[in-house]
């Protein structure tokens, strides 16, 4: 985890949330964030369902990408290819039951 941090290019805004765990507490691993430009949030200690929403949201993205494509998402170029596309496609077209079978952005710009 802490090499895949030194290979991320912060964006502006970019936020990186993870669980209490060691590897993110420490302050290599802070300081590194942190040097990136990046905002660290973390789940509350022992509150694991402080990250079910982007477990979940994780878990559909490796399926719909990586799985479904029978890819091997260790790999930088990989995974840097695959995500930008993955959000375009979730937030423009793929329909969501719960936004009355739009997408976000036409959700969103219906209820503006």
């Amino acid at each position: 985890m802490y090499s895949t941090l030194h290979q991320l290019h912060a964006l502006s805004g970019t936020m990186l949330h993870s669980d209490q765990g060691s590897v993110y507490t420490s302050q290599a691993y802070q300081e590194a964030v942190k040097g990136k430009g990046i905002t660290m949030s973390m789940s509350h200690k022992g509150m694991p369902a402080d990250n079910a929403p982007i477990d979940s949201f994780h878990s559909t993205l490796k399926s719909e990408t990586f799985y479904l494509e029978g890819l091997t998402p260790t790999r930088t170029a990989i995974v840097g290819q695959t995500i930008p596309d993955y959000f375009a496609y979730y937030n423009s077209i793929r329909f969501q039951t719960k936004l009355n079978n739009q997408s976000p952005v036409e959700y969103r710009r219906l209820v503006a």
